[in-house]
């Protein structure tokens, strides 16, 4: 009866040693999230102020799908299957392009 493995004493070293193991590494799975967590918001509370165009001039015949933008410039994707570049400071067209199927 001695021989059965389920019956062996637990060694109380080993016992301590895995006790500090998952407190640590419960301690650093919270400090983690807890960094996880302030570089969100941090990062995503003030974010730049995006200003957008007050109107969009678009050519007869079409409508906006999509809009998007970069530094100086905004797009915008029409049903016809074009994406228009416009200057921002001025609003004029600086760019067409076909989108091909």
């Amino acid at each position: 009866m001695d021989d059965d493995p389920q019956m062996q004493p637990v060694d109380p070293a080993m016992v301590k040693y895995l006790r500090v193991l998952v407190t640590t590494l419960t301690g650093t799975m919270i400090i983690g999230f807890i960094i996880i967590t302030a570089l969100f918001v941090t990062r995503f509370a003030g974010g730049d102020d995006v200003t957008l165009p007050a109107s969009i001039t678009l050519p007869d015949g079409t409508a906006a799908s999509a809009f998007t933008q970069g530094g100086d410039w905004y797009a915008v994707v029409t049903d016809a299957d074009e994406i228009l570049i416009f200057d921002r400071l001025t609003g004029n067209l600086r760019q067409t392009i076909r989108i091909e199927n």
